[in-house]
């Protein structure tokens, strides 16, 4: 069940200024969402690539090809606990598959339960069709998006952290 975060959050828009910030967010929220899942070494590296990862989010938030939404903590010099990135679907066009993919939806570990993913998801695709990749193996996420009325398509794919599997929404 979710509860109410108990400090102001807002949601906002994702601006160039914040990819330090963003990429901050990033790395933290992934080794909260995925060190029991992959190999520490993909974790490792990925802190390893700081600078470059900072330079991708700056042109990634600039490029205007995605939108980043953040939830920002108003209480605590703005220290980020979620983001959401959403845009047309990279996996081209498909019979049935909708044009708007969910990218990315994090937030850090001591938030979760709060409705601050709800929120991002809300303020990033409110009901809207739309699809995402995720990675087999993450029950909590999986469960929060058959909440939100994703269901598997039976499409997968390898990458290097593991098995990633395609969950989508249709709007009826």
């Amino acid at each position: 069940m979710d509860t109410t975060y108990d400090v102001p959050v807002i949601v906002r828009p994702c601006v160039v200024a914040d990819a330090e910030a963003l990429t901050d967010l990033h790395l933290d929220v992934w080794e909260d969402a995925y060190s029991e899942l992959v190999p520490e070494s993909i974790l490792v590296a990925r802190r390893g690539e700081l600078s470059t990862r900072v330079e991708r989010w700056r042109q990634i938030i600039g490029g205007g090809f995605s939108t980043t939404l953040l939830a920002e903590d108003e209480t605590a010099n703005g220290r980020l606990l979620g983001f959401s990135s959403t845009g047309p679907g990279r996996d081209g066009p498909e019979p049935d598959l909708p044009a708007l993919e969910l990218m990315a939806l994090y937030v850090r570990a001591d938030v979760y339960g709060t409705g601050i993913g709800y929120r991002l998801m809300q303020a990033a695709i409110d009901q809207a069709a739309a699809y995402l990749w995720v990675l087999d193996g993450n029950a909590r996420a999986i469960a929060f998006y058959e909440r939100q009325g994703f269901r598997f398509d039976g499409q997968s794919k390898i990458e290097a952290e593991g098995l990633q599997r395609r969950m989508m929404r249709s709007v009826s």
